[in-house]
């Protein structure tokens, strides 16, 4: 063996890797949760904005200071 192979190793002599099975299972992972995302993205619901509130204006104890020049 030279210094440019590499040695690897399976489990109970099955194929290390298999190139086109997994990228194909990654492409089908891929599609559906696209799909899945599509879909609840059509079916969201259409939310109104809030209402905005008037600003109230409230006393807080012990912050009536007066300014002195």
């Amino acid at each position: 063996m030279t210094t440019n192979e590499q040695l690897e190793l399976g489990f109970n002599g099955t194929q290390t890797r298999i190139f086109g099975r997994k990228r194909e299972n990654r492409m089908v992972r891929g599609q559906w949760w696209f799909a899945k995302m599509r879909e609840a993205v059509a079916n969201a619901m259409d939310w109104s904005a809030p209402v905005e509130t008037r600003p109230e204006q409230m006393w807080m104890p012990g912050a009536n200071r007066s300014l002195k020049a």
